[in-house]
């Protein structure tokens, strides 16, 4: 339940870039946009807040440092980019499931649904898609008490996650109104959020969520609306159908098992490492200690809340003006962005190659007023470091003052310090 540019909702995913692709690369597009729309959804979810459930949609755009779900790069609503998920195996060539690293996931979506009806309570089911292909099941399913979305897919991450990654949100980046994360037997990690699809509930859609992460690398996520889609949809009863008990019972269900066994195999970078070796992710307690050693001296900052997990990290300052956001993500090894994220009008390069995207635009989270200013860096060996800020405490809640409290040639100051290289090891 934590925290885009991301999931793109099927379209939102690369804002900046999106209305670069060329018309021959629509046919694609529409031939395996549903499964990748899915996945980026997840990684928007997964990438944006500060926890697993940065998983958020929620999003302050925390991205965790090191690819999740293997491949190349997408961005999140924050406008980071996260890991991309494997790239499709062939379009609708109708290869088996598993195979090469980067293959598409091509479980029968009947295979998933099978196992989404037998481990929840008796009720109708619509499945959307019956006879397609991927990683994900998406359905509408109605108890006689009124419809619901219900969406489960699975997923492979790359690397380790931590146990602060599978924590509950911060509520700087999300509202929600419960929580529960826990380490079940074996290993595995569990995390529940009872939240809403819209941070500054400007319409009440719940979503309630839980996400399973295994010793092997696996997820399990599912999701669940008191509506019979997660947006643009009306609200159809009071609550999600399903409790945080039957959540659980759901994503810990034993026959997931075969099914993520079908997964390919994580992509790795020449070498056979999925990760850049010479770095290492810093601790949010660090990379946020040092965004405030790098805060602009002369102007009466005072730091009133702070937070933050791995490479992201967040201050709320107040120079007497009103409380603003910022916000920093430090991204070691980011390939495959350069041209789809920076290779955009106004991008500048340093002396040293490093490329810098500043912008002013408005927010996305739904506060009234709130602006979103933003200095993005990336280095010639693709070290990314972003910074962001808002004339908000929160995305979510109305602006407190006209403008951010830094300005975007400040954030990209403290975006190009050599600290926080010093962090990463790199």
């Amino acid at each position: 339940m934590t925290n885009g540019r991301f999931e793109e909702e099927l379209g939102a995913v690369l804002r900046r870039t999106g209305d670069g692709f060329a018309a021959e690369d629509r046919r694609e597009l529409a031939t395996g946009g549903l499964a990748r729309g899915r996945r980026r959804l997840l990684r928007r979810r997964l990438a944006v807040t500060g926890g697993a459930f940065a998983l958020a949609a929620i999003g302050v755009g925390g991205v965790y440092g090191g690819s999740l779900l293997g491949g190349g790069g997408t961005t999140d609503d924050a406008g980071v980019s996260v890991a991309a998920g494997p790239k499709p195996s062939g379009g609708e060539t109708g290869e088996k499931p598993g195979g090469k690293p980067g293959d598409e996931p091509r479980i029968p979506v009947a295979s998933l649904a099978a196992v989404l009806k037998a481990n929840t309570p008796a009720g109708t089911w619509e499945i959307q898609d019956p006879e397609g292909r991927g990683q994900s099941v998406t359905a509408v399913y109605d108890d006689g008490r009124g419809k619901a979305g219900v969406t489960v897919g699975l997923y492979r991450a790359e690397g380790a996650w931590s146990a602060d990654q599978m924590s509950c949100p911060d509520r700087v980046a999300v509202p929600y109104d419960r929580c529960v994360a826990e380490k079940l037997p074996g290993g595995s990690r569990l995390l529940i959020v009872e939240g809403y699809e819209y941070p500054d509930k400007r319409v009440e859609t719940k979503n309630w969520r839980a996400l399973l992460q295994t010793k092997e690398g696996f997820i399990v996520d599912a999701s669940e609306y008191n509506a019979a889609a997660e947006k643009d949809s009306l609200i159809t009863r009071e609550n999600p159908p399903f409790s945080a008990t039957q959540l659980k019972t759901l994503v810990t269900a034993g026959g997931w098992r075969p099914l993520l066994e079908q997964l390919p195999p994580p992509q790795t970078k020449p070498g056979g490492s999925t990760t850049d070796p010479g770095a290492h992710e810093p601790s949010g307690a660090a990379v946020q200690a040092t965004l405030r050693s790098l805060l602009p001296k002369n102007q009466g900052l005072r730091v009133v809340d702070k937070g933050g997990q791995g490479s992201y990290a967040y201050l709320v300052v107040d120079d007497g003006k009103g409380r603003s956001l910022v916000q920093i993500n430090v991204q070691p090894g980011m390939t495959g962005i350069r041209g789809d994220v920076f290779g955009v009008p106004g991008v500048t390069t340093e002396a040293d190659g490093t490329l810098v995207s500043l912008s002013e635009r408005p927010g996305e989270k739904g506060g009234e007023g709130v602006v979103w200013w933003s200095a993005d860096t990336l280095a010639p060996d693709d070290f990314r470091v972003v910074v962001s800020a808002f004339n908000s405490g929160t995305q979510h809640d109305a602006a407190t003052r006209p403008e951010p409290a830094l300005t975007t040639e400040q954030m990209k100051t403290i975006a190009l310090s050599p600290k926080w290289r010093a962090l990463t090891g790199k």
